[in-house]
């Protein structure tokens, strides 16, 4: 398998498109044809059997639920996120899922009720009600992995690990993994009531790295409090804390006085001794939804990407509004988007045979070659070979009473 190709394979159309018909797809949405579909799908078969490997076990939640269900634990984004609809049987308002993580906590929670560690692995579409982006389709195929019941930070290196090794696995060889810990922010924003009611957008000035935005919160602005001195500094400096492990020694110096912090930094200090620091990276204000992740969390990006390929980190909050409150830890990323990183696919061997349904020897031969794995494509009457998937190197003919598989003959002139 090839490495990292960015060339991308699926084309999605934009607001500009004026042509009518019945054959057009709503914007952001897009048919995946044969050899592409046929590349996602080993892809996710490897994948399932990877997460096996490791003691994963699959589940498949249904596409529709109720909305308060899909929504537990979820940040307002994922419910801007989320088509919304009526059930015809009982009246309630149904949500297609945009995430599947929450469906896999309200089954380890309720379905499975373990009282041990659960490994849960899951692959299937999720649809978004606005695309995340200009280049990102509203339609993906989420693959991801979770580990329910451990807080120890050995279950968040075992999904790291999974994570990194899926990609391999995609021939994306060159994964930088960035590291953070929405344990911090928090930390930082319970010393100040303001702070706490401005959390989201907080957590949104931190990701943009917004320092004249963070800036502003000193002062009173459309109705909101301003935000204590010594939170807003401390928001500053995590904002400029990024790069190597150099960064946790910065940070234990200027957040040592914030209840939380040294925790939050000893779980990080940990994770960089056990991974390789070639391709890894902190940034300590990389943080989600305020009030999703609980701990670590993780990017893991890749040259010729806009955007992290991997998202993954622990979510221990989300599993209480089931009524059980679980450890919880894992990733999840786009196989569809993923798949790009393929290059164009390239056409199976195969063999031609023609048609003869009253032949037997021709019926077992065709069986048999197929029992051994092999692609057999037996002309219908009157059709012609035309396959964008295969190309026929090998052809079944009769030799005397027999049928045997000999190459393709050249034809003549």
């Amino acid at each position: 398998m090839s490495g990292l190709c960015p060339k991308p394979l699926f084309f999605w159309r934009n607001n500009t498109i004026t042509m009518t018909g019945n054959w057009l797809l709503p914007d952001y949405l897009a048919d995946i044809l044969p050899a592409q579909a046929r590349q996602i799908e080993d892809l996710r078969r490897k994948l399932l059997d990877l997460f096996r490997t490791f003691g994963f076990e699959t589940v498949s939640p249904p596409m529709l639920e109720y909305i308060e269900s899909l929504l537990t634990g979820a940040g307002q984004g994922l419910g801007l996120r989320t088509f919304k609809l009526v059930d015809q049987i009982s009246g309630r308002t149904l949500g297609l899922r945009a995430d599947m993580t929450p469906q896999i906590s309200r089954i380890d929670a309720h379905l499975l009720n373990r009282p041990g560690v659960t490994r849960l692995c899951y692959c299937g579409p999720v649809l978004h009600a606005r695309p995340a982006g200009l280049v990102d389709s509203r339609e993906q195929l989420q693959i991801g992995a979770e580990i329910y019941g451990y807080s120890g930070v050995q279950a968040d290196l075992e999904i790291i690990r999974l994570a990194q090794q899926s990609l391999e696995v995609a021939g994306v060889c060159d994964g930088q993994l960035v590291l953070s810990h929405d344990g911090l922010v928090q930390a930082i924003l319970h010393h100040d009531d303001q702070a706490r009611l401005r959390a989201e957008e907080i957590s949104g000035l931190l990701r943009e790295k917004d320092l004249s935005g963070l800036a502003q919160l000193r002062h009173d602005s459309h109705g909101k409090s301003a935000v204590s001195e010594p939170v807003v500094r401390a928001l500053e400096k995590l904002a400029r804390l990024y790069g190597g492990v150099e960064v946790l020694e910065a940070a234990e110096r200027e957040f040592s006085g914030f209840e939380g912090a040294k925790e939050a930094l000893e779980s990080l200090k940990l994770l960089t001794q056990k991974l390789p620091s070639q391709s890894l990276s902190l940034d300590l204000a990389d943080v989600g939804a305020y009030g999703y992740h609980s701990g670590v969390t993780f990017c893991i990006y890749a040259q010729g990407w806009h955007d992290a390929l991997v998202r993954g980190g622990r979510y221990d909050n989300v599993s209480a509004a089931f009524g059980r409150a679980r450890p919880a830890t894992g990733f999840s990323m786009d196989l569809i988007r993923l798949a790009r990183s393929f290059g164009q696919a390239q056409r199976a061997a195969a063999i031609l045979a023609l048609s003869n349904s009253e032949d037997a020897g021709l019926t077992q031969a065709v069986a048999r070659l197929r029992a051994q794995g092999e692609i057999v494509v037996q002309l219908l009457p009157g059709e012609s070979a035309w396959h964008d998937e295969f190309i026929f190197d090998r052809e079944l003919v009769q030799d005397g009473q027999q049928w045997v598989v000999r190459p393709v003959q050249p034809k003549t002139k």
